[in-house]
């Protein structure tokens, strides 16, 4: 049985936010990933089970294609290719979900929007430190995704019997894809009572898998042996790994977004390596992906030196300067932060 987690006064408010609001808009962070995609999608075919005028998915800028086989991704609408249609379905808005981010900052060009915008907030994620910028604050970072967050608000709502299989199919791509495919934050025996209730809707785990991770094109395949072969550091004596991409080595290799999802996780699979970081250089900022094992909390260290956070296991940051002086902060943060310090004694 699925334990209760969620504050039954916050789930009241949620019930009653539902039950009064006739135009509602979920939105969720830059550069959506599997879970913001599936938490979104997942809560968007839950609420089209209610009698609603209006029901909206946005994001700020596209997602990628391996995602876009998932139910619903169609409808969901991209504010950077459609930023007045956007933003006037924000300020429309009775109900706004804020799902997969904890500071208004990750919604990028939107964010002046979903602060302007009167309609009631609602924040469904699971990064630690929640800005307060929402009505309702539903923010549990012992969870493995929003996906997962998702699942037991609705079940907490009573309306488990309403899940269909199309809703399913996206809570758990959003929960495997930000598990490493159930391979970290993963040690929890409520995320697999979940998983068999997901199964139970109808829904093909493996087939997932398959769109998730082994339906990639050419470019993508050859930019990882590149990243393998050429690119990839090693640095034996802190257990780390380090590897760093150019706009013209990703425009070479035909870049689209997504290209590089899952790379920074590759090099943990060297015998000794707990932290792997990948630089990857955009037009005014360098964004690194950080992943570790163990002991070892690169969302610390993402915070200390990049400006980011997330959760101890995976994280993320981000950096203005050249992509040679966002190196060298983080080799000089190796020497600070070396993960040879939290080994379990």
């Amino acid at each position: 049985m699925l334990s209760k987690v969620i504050d039954s006064d916050k789930i009241h408010k949620l019930k009653t936010y539902i039950d009064k609001g006739d135009k509602f808009v979920i939105v969720s962070h830059e550069l959506p990933d599997g879970d913001a995609i599936g938490s979104s999608l997942g809560l968007y075919h839950y609420l089209s089970s209610y009698d609603k005028k209006s029901i909206k998915v946005i994001v700020p800028n596209n997602f990628p294609t391996f995602l876009k086989w998932m139910p619903g991704a169609r409808e969901i609408v991209v504010y950077e290719q459609y930023p007045d249609f956007a933003t006037q379905l924000v300020n429309e808005a009775d109900v706004l979900f804020c799902l997969d981010f904890n500071a208004v900052k990750r919604v990028g060009k939107m964010a002046s929007a979903v602060i302007a915008s009167d309609a009631r907030r609602v924040m469904i994620d699971h990064h630690p430190g929640p800005e307060d910028f929402c009505k309702v604050v539903i923010s549990y970072p012992e969870m493995s995704s929003t996906s997962e967050l998702v699942f037991r608000i609705i079940c907490a709502l009573g309306d488990n019997d309403t899940i269909e299989k199309e809703a399913a199919e996206c809570i758990y791509t959003g929960m495997m894809t930000d598990t490493g495919s159930f391979s970290y934050s993963a040690n929890n025996a409520g995320i697999y009572i979940i998983i068999s209730e997901l199964i139970k809707k109808g829904i093909h785990v493996d087939e997932i898998y398959r769109k998730v991770n082994q339906v990639h094109s050419e470019s993508r395949l050859r930019l990882m042996g590149y990243v393998l072969y050429e690119k990839m550091k090693i640095y034996p004596g802190k257990k780390t790994a380090m590897f760093m991409l150019t706009q013209e080595e990703l425009n070479r290799f035909k870049y689209k977004s997504g290209d590089t999802e899952g790379f920074v996780n590759l090099p943990l699979s060297i015998d000794g390596i707990c932290f792997s970081v990948f630089l990857r250089e955009e037009t005014n900022l360098i964004k690194l992906s950080l992943r570790s094992t163990g002991d070892f909390p690169c969302n610390k260290f993402a915070a200390t030196y990049f400006n980011g956070g997330g959760h101890k296991n995976a994280s993320g940051g981000e950096f203005y300067g050249t992509l040679e002086a966002a190196v060298k902060v983080f080799e000089d943060g190796l020497m600070h932060f070396n993960p040879n310090n939290f080994e379990k004694s």
